[in-house]
């Protein structure tokens, strides 16, 4: 392994020895899923050596680790965003973590605006891929080589067994999950009306501002990924009204039961095919 990440690793195993099973990135208004876990070791980003602080409403800055729904696993109340100015590598640092734990499977989640005009605030979707205009990748430079190759395949970043099993505990919960493919700009302005119209025209569904270099940074260790996106809104054009970060943080309020419940359900059926 290498020193800044053995530092981090060592940092995180000398107050919580647990192995988990699942990691979850949980991004805007949805960390709040992370104080139920029982037996929960909380540890504050600012705490952990390479690690930084979100500076955004609705991401608290804590690694938490313990007992979801009777699996051991490790989640990220909340993240950062290149935006606030950090590297494409800082940001995805935090994932590679989650995989140097040795997690085997990774939840992502995010707050995105909807572009596909069939869908409504308030909706949760299922990513079934991505499409990467951020303007960076988080693998670009010296590839480290005892984690992942140098050409990672992502012809299924999104994992379809695991996209199967959410879709599956939607239905018997009687919630309506949609699917659909992921556009990530660098933010932080919100996109155009034009820039919409564009990333519809390429087949996009919803637009944020995060989880791609998550996602691609577990794929390089092998490790497969669900997302799921709260939509919060309706992207720049589609209604006659302006966007504001209020929004997102009161539609996540507004969702959380439902995200909530579909976490419950899925959690422990994704440990059960973990190997």
């Amino acid at each position: 392994m290498y020193p800044k990440i053995e530092e981090t690793i060592a940092s995180i195993r000398e107050r919580c020895v647990l192995q988990p099973v699942v990691g979850l990135i949980l991004g805007s208004g949805l960390g709040d899923y992370a104080d139920s876990f029982a037996d929960r070791t909380v540890i504050p980003f600012g705490e952990i050596p390479h690690f930084h602080l979100p500076t955004v409403s609705g991401h608290a800055g804590n690694l938490i680790i313990g007992i979801a729904e009777g699996v051991a696993s490790v989640a990220l109340q909340g993240r950062i965003h290149l935006y606030e100015g950090y590297s494409i590598g800082e940001v995805a640092y935090p994932a590679r973590i989650l995989g140097c734990l040795g997690i085997k499977r990774l939840l992502v989640t995010n707050a995105a605006g909807a572009v596909n005009p069939d869908f409504r605030p308030g909706d949760l979707m299922l990513i079934t891929d991505h499409i990467n205009l951020m303007g960076a990748n988080p693998l670009t430079g010296a590839n480290l080589d005892s984690l992942g190759p140098r050409f990672p395949d992502m012809s299924e970043a999104y994992d379809s067994v695991m996209r199967k099993i959410a879709m599956r505990v939607a239905r018997e919960q009687g919630i309506i999950l949609r699917e659909g493919v992921y556009v990530g700009l660098s933010g932080p302005s919100y996109e155009t009306p034009a820039e919409i119209r564009m990333c519809r025209t390429m087949g996009a569904d919803a637009v944020g501002m995060s989880t791609i270099p998550e996602a691609i940074i577990a794929r390089h260790m092998g490790i497969p990924v669900l997302g799921i996106s709260c939509i919060t809104n309706m992207a720049a054009g589609i209604l006659p009204q302006q966007l504001s970060h209020q929004e997102v943080i009161q539609t996540t309020d507004r969702v959380k039961p439902n995200f909530f419940a579909l976490l419950r359900g899925i959690i422990p059926r994704l440990a059960g095919i973990a190997g």
